[in-house]
């Protein structure tokens, strides 16, 4: 997943076509192809978090550091349920220590084959 640049690269389990398992919660998604709960590597972009109001979203966080980058924040997020931190590109700014929430969309998720190591 090197090629894609700056992602947010979690584990998770395709579940079935069109559904994924990520960061304790299931997601739909626009892949297909995978045995059922097949272990795969989920990649987000940054600009594709979607940040929202503590108690709303797919997600809960806590803003760990905010970044002001020129015309967006890039921000650190711990996730409630698994320890993960997300990178996040937003105009608005939540300070550190915020609770917050995060939305991902389907067409923002990709799911890949993990690579035999």
């Amino acid at each position: 997943a090197d090629f894609i640049g700056e992602s947010n690269i979690i584990d998770g389990v395709m579940r079935a076509d069109y559904t994924v398992a990520f960061s304790g919660a299931v997601f739909e998604c626009l892949d297909k192809g995978f045995a059922e709960n097949e272990p795969a590597d989920v990649v987000i972009r940054p600009e594709d978090v979607l940040i929202t109001a503590a108690g709303e979203g797919h997600l809960a966080g806590t803003v760990k550091d905010a970044t002001f980058k020129g015309v967006h924040y890039v921000m650190f997020i711990e996730s409630k349920a698994d320890g993960f931190v997300w990178s996040a590109k937003s105009t608005k700014m939540f300070p550190p220590g915020s609770d917050v929430g995060m939305t991902i969309v389907p067409d923002a998720i990709h799911v890949m084959k993990k690579v035999a190591t």
